[in-house]
């Protein structure tokens, strides 16, 4: 696996830097395809398999749910913080607006 092109460490716990992290250094990637996330970070992929990291918070922790919802991560909120056998969780990211489905026919 490729080495992240950034990597911030969230021992802080201070969430608004690990989003400020995020959206200072998303130009540097191209369209964001999957964020996955383990008990110890979160990484955010685009089409090419580049990646950002964020060591130090994990889905079992609260800060999670905005992380998550930064990137329109379609989740779960009830069960993000269950503890799964797999090294991590992965969710594919940027919820879209489906055409046309405010019209009624």
């Amino acid at each position: 696996m490729k080495e992240p092109i950034a990597r911030h460490l969230f021992a802080s716990g201070d969430l608004g830097e690990a989003l400020a992290f995020f959206r200072r250094t998303r130009d540097e990637l191209r369209t964001l395809r999957l964020v996955r996330v383990s008990i110890e970070w979160v990484r955010l992929f685009d089409i090419n398999g580049d990646y950002f990291e964020l060591y130090g918070l994990g889905y079992q922790d609260d800060g999670i749910i905005p992380v998550l919802e930064s990137f329109d991560t379609p989740f779960k909120r009830e069960s993000i913080h269950v503890a799964i056998a797999a090294p991590y969780k992965e969710f594919k990211t940027g919820r879209r607006y489906p055409w046309a489905a405010d019209r009624v026919m």
